[in-house]
Formats: structure tokens, sequence, C-alpha cells
């Protein structure tokens, strides 16, 4: 007999105030005005549903909206290992100031490669090592249900890699939009074991 647990990850509402910035894991407001996202992210998301976020405000005031929007949910399960990239001394610095850094490796799709190390911070790898426990340490705790989990970009680039066995490169070339939605499915047997199904990657909310 197979049990399915059905995580609908939803990256937070835009920040305003990250927009020209490294940000990673500082603590700043989500926008949240979007009411039409919203609507339709009440619309797609599951009633009755265990509802995660992180330790950021950004993901909280998102899921906050995402009630306010007509949708039954509890109050979150907030969980600080769902937090984004941490890039250390890199935080904070304007776009501009960062890729004038020599040590600023560009990457096509993330801000850094997924091996680089930014001062006092972790990389890409460092974030799938801690997001991948959580997400299994829910999946038990929550066997069966619906999970929505509002978080990252990274973290849920994180989720894809574990799911699709990805190595970090190849997952930091998934897009997450702001308010997208990534369906994955974990598919447990007694008989065969754990499965990831995956059902959509980045669907807009309406």
């Amino acid at each position: 007999m197979s049990t399915v647990t059905r995580w609908w990850w939803i990256r937070h509402a835009p920040v305003p105030s990250g927009r020209n910035i490294v940000y990673g894991q500082m603590d700043l407001d989500a926008d949240c005005s979007d009411s039409a996202a919203f609507d339709g992210l009440a619309r797609a998301l599951p009633k009755g549903a265990v509802l995660v976020t992180s330790d950021l405000k950004r993901t909280i005031q998102t899921a906050d909206a995402i009630r306010a929007a007509g949708l039954d949910l509890p109050q979150p399960v907030v969980d600080p290992e769902l937090r984004e990239q941490h890039f250390g001394d890199w935080q904070g610095m304007t776009h501009e100031a960062f890729g004038a850094l020599r040590e600023a490796t560009p990457h096509r799709h993330w801000r850094v490669p997924a091996f680089i190390q930014p001062p006092n911070g972790e990389n890409f790898v460092n974030l799938i090592g801690r997001v991948t426990p959580a997400i299994h340490r829910l999946s038990e705790a929550y066997a069966g249900r619906d999970i929505i989990a509002v978080t990252h970009g990274g973290t849920i680039r994180a989720a894809l890699s574990l799911a699709l066995r990805l190595d970090p490169e190849t997952a930091l070339a998934f897009a997450t939009q702001n308010l997208g939605i990534t369906r994955l499915d974990l598919i447990t047997d007694r008989a065969d074991g754990v499965a990831w199904r995956i059902s959509a990657v980045n669907q807009p909310p309406c």
C-alpha cells in the first residue's frame, strides 16, 4: 500500500527593497498587494493542508496573504531550515558591486555556481544539505497529507535537486518565479520504497 505526501512549494511574493541587492537571508518585507495572484493561489491550493514557512518574514507574510484570500489553513509551521541560501558577506551588496568582485564568479541562473562558498555564508550544496533533512522530517511528520511550503527560490531548487536526484549545478537551471507553484509528490511504498513524482514546476498562480 502506498502513501502519497503532496508538497505544494510556493516562492514568496516579490521583495521590492531587494530588487537591486543580493539579499539572501536578509529579513525583508514582501509585497503582497497582487490580489489576483493570491486569489489564484487560494483556488489552486488544497484545503485542509499543512502550512509551512521559513522563519523569514517574507514567507510568513505571503502565507498570511494566501490565508486572507480565502484558503482555510492553520497558522504556519515555521521551520528555519527552509530559509534561503545565506550569501554571507555578499548580502546587502548591490548587483553592480557584487559583479565587480574578483571572487564572485558569475552563474547563468543563480548568484554564484553551486560550489562557490561566500565568505561567512553557505553555498548551494550546503543549502541542499540543510533543506533535505527538513523535507524528510516534515514528510514523516505529515505523511499522506498536503503540505503547502511557502519558501524561497533556492529552497525550491534544493527540493527539486532531491526529488530528481540532480547534481547541484543542474538544479540551479530551474526558474522559480514569485508566487509560482511547484508540486512534488513523495510516494512511499512498503514494497517498492520511496519515489518522487513531479506534477508541476513554476506554475503561475492564475
